[in-house]
């Protein structure tokens, strides 16, 4: 398992959940998911977060082991979305002195949720305030749209610790051995994608801090090599490729375009370029095909025209991409159709909704299956792509 402690004062309560298959109920889980929520212990006591409703008796468990009979003095809400906000209601009710710490943003939010009255128990805090709990001294800054309007994350100066809400977190569960960057990758591109401009403010924070150790909300708890985990979020919210490759996407009904998408990795790696990775969407998990697009810096695909359109997961994938401000790439194009080609067409009409997309003409047509021209047009575009 992975380390999950943090200090004498700071103790993570959080759990895992191994049987969960799928995560906001449409990205595929392949080791479960893990849920974050940690305690301060000083002359205050601080829970950071609640936590998801199917670990909540876990969660509960480790709360009242930690507490013994002790009431918090304060619960900081870094996010309203249900994974973590799950328990808000319960535990108000049943700590009825504790103060409840949030934004604006936050109160609003939490009265579509629960049916409590914290009017005398809330605390709102803005940009830069300071709770002063003892030793520790904790500080708030704002991270709206990372994801949720409200969020906002939690600096403690004392450890040098931030609880970073949403951000650095990744999909699995924490009983399980992985590498951090795939799922974080999957995870980051799925869910926050969209609003890098709003990372990159946080980021723009968070480097004026002194930060020891980040506690995000999912995943493990981050003390080593801080900056490789920055500078991925540095590029995935810039939208700058992290690996030079081509990432090759095929939708194909037979096969045969999946055979002309082999040849061009053939062609592609004969040339020079070793980097290429080929994912037949028929097979692949759709988040992570989406997240590897932003992993390289060249783009090509490869698909079957459909009922005068495009084939559905190559038009899926596509809306994907749009929805997450994908952009500054080299984009490579192959259709396939036996009497009226569409594919190309289709492609090139959301590609180009997308902004700082160079689109390689001109577009590969092959007509059912792979003939020698379509070979040849396929060395031109390869010269092209690895200009």
């Amino acid at each position: 398992m992975n380390d999950m402690s943090i200090s004498k004062d700071i103790i993570w309560i959080g759990a895992s959940d191994n049987n969960q298959k799928i995560f906001e109920s449409q990205y595929s889980l392949k080791n479960g998911m893990s849920y974050n929520s940690y305690i301060i212990k000083d002359d205050k006591t601080v829970l950071l977060d609640t936590i998801d409703e199917s670990v909540t008796s876990i969660w509960e468990y480790k709360l009242n082991e930690e507490l013994k009979d002790k009431e918090p003095d304060y619960l900081i809400i870094s996010h309203m979305e249900p994974d973590h906000a799950y328990n808000i209601g319960k535990i108000a009710k049943k700590y009825p002195n504790m103060k409840v710490v949030g934004n604006q943003f936050t109160f609003n939010i939490l009265s579509n949720f629960f049916d409590i009255d914290i009017a005398e128990r809330k605390v709102i805090v803005k940009e830069g305030d300071v709770l002063d709990i003892g030793k520790h001294k904790l500080q708030f800054f704002m991270a709206p749209m990372v994801h949720w309007p409200e969020v906002m994350v939690t600096y403690e100066q004392t450890e040098k610790i931030l609880f970073s809400a949403d951000a650095f977190g990744k999909f699995g569960s924490l009983d399980v051995e992985d590498d951090w960057i795939t799922e974080a990758r999957r995870y980051y591109i799925g869910i926050v994608g969209k609003y890098g401009m709003q990372v990159q403010a946080l980021l723009n924070k968070a480097s004026t801090l002194d930060i020891k150790t980040i506690c995000p909300l999912h995943g493990p708890i981050l003390k080593e090599n801080l900056n490789y985990y920055i500078e991925k979020y540095d590029t995935w919210s810039s939208y700058k490729p992290e690996e030079d490759g081509v990432y090759i996407v095929c939708s194909s009904i037979y096969g045969n375009t999946l055979e002309a998408a082999n040849k061009m990795m053939t062609l592609i790696k004969a040339s020079g370029q070793e980097n290429v990775v080929l994912c037949d969407l028929t097979k692949a998990d759709w988040a992570e095909a989406v997240a590897n697009a932003f992993r390289f810096s060249k783009l090509v695909l490869a698909s079957s025209s459909y009922n005068a359109g495009l084939f559905p997961p190559m038009e899926h994938f596509l809306g994907r991409l749009k929805e997450r401000n994908y952009k500054n790439r080299v984009v490579g194009l192959i259709e396939n159709g036996s009497w009226a080609p569409s594919a190309g067409r289709c492609m090139k009409s959301t590609l180009e909704e997308m902004k700082d997309i160079t689109i390689i003409e001109p577009v590969i047509t092959i007509k059912s299956k792979m003939k020698e021209d379509n070979i040849l047009q396929m060395e031109e575009l390869v010269k092209e792509l690895l200009k």
